[in-house]
């Protein structure tokens, strides 16, 4: 895929990872997709550097380890009482390539004043060298995750021998909110997004953009946060020497 000139690229990696399933939620009980969905890999990169300025784009990951289920009797919280024991089906031992970019946000032209691409792309590399600013959750909040820099595509995968392209069935892709729809469709709605993976040689996955995914549904009406001096302290973050201009 085309590399953009504001590409970050990072592995990121645990014990365990629940990129759940939302139709195998029935009864309490969680089983995983067995790769990532768009919107865990985009949650993951705005836990390592966002801000409303900007949106991230996930490109592609790059699946390095064997995909394999680990299934753990789960007592959750029961607010109204009781003591169920559920079952959750896991990833186990999780590593993954990634490459995402990102784009201005003109959804806030409030924010106009901070769209200075270059000290976006310096924190956010130094962000990835430094592990995240804040912590990394690999699909739910008991799998903890590690992020680390790296140059995509090297290494060995697990999959760099495949003959044939791995059909993943259909999947959520993610949701669009309106502080970030694109599309004259989207704006001032909330929208859930599909799509059919396809991994290959490689263990590589090219996602979709938001905008690409044709198989999508309105959710409700909803209205973008404006931000300001009152609720938005970015715009004086970081002094030109912190941001290497």
């Amino acid at each position: 895929m085309k590399k953009h000139r504001n590409t970050i690229e990072y592995e990121v990696y645990g014990d365990y990872a629940l990129f759940s399933d939302p139709v195998m939620r029935v009864g309490g009980e969680k089983s995983s997709y067995s790769i990532p969905t768009y919107e865990a890999v985009k949650g993951i990169t705005e836990s390592i550097y966002w801000k409303p300025t900007i949106r991230w784009i996930i490109d592609e990951i790059r699946v390095m380890n064997r995909i394999q289920t680990e299934t753990k009797g789960v007592r959750p919280i029961a607010y109204n009482g009781g003591n169920d024991l559920s079952y959750y089906t896991y990833l186990k031992n999780v590593r993954y390539q990634v490459r995402a970019h990102f784009e201005f946000n003109l959804n806030h032209p409030e924010l106009e004043q901070d769209r200075n691409e270059n000290k976006h792309h310096n924190i956010a590399k130094r962000m990835v060298e430094r592990g995240g600013r804040r912590d990394i959750f690999l699909g739910t909040r008991e799998c903890q995750g590690f992020v680390e820099p790296c140059v995509f595509g090297e290494g060995e995968s697990y999959y760099d021998n495949i003959t044939e392209d791995m059909e993943c069935g259909f999947m959520y892709h993610g949701i669009t909110y309106a502080d970030e729809a694109v599309l004259p469709e989207d704006k001032n709605k909330m929208t859930v997004r599909f799509w059919r993976p396809v991994l290959k040689k490689g263990g590589i996955i090219e996602f979709l953009s938001p905008e690409e995914c044709t198989m999508k549904r309105h959710i409700k009406d909803m209205e973008r946060k404006i931000f300001g001096e009152g609720n938005f302290i970015g715009l004086k973050e970081f002094t030109d020497e912190e941001v290497g201009e």
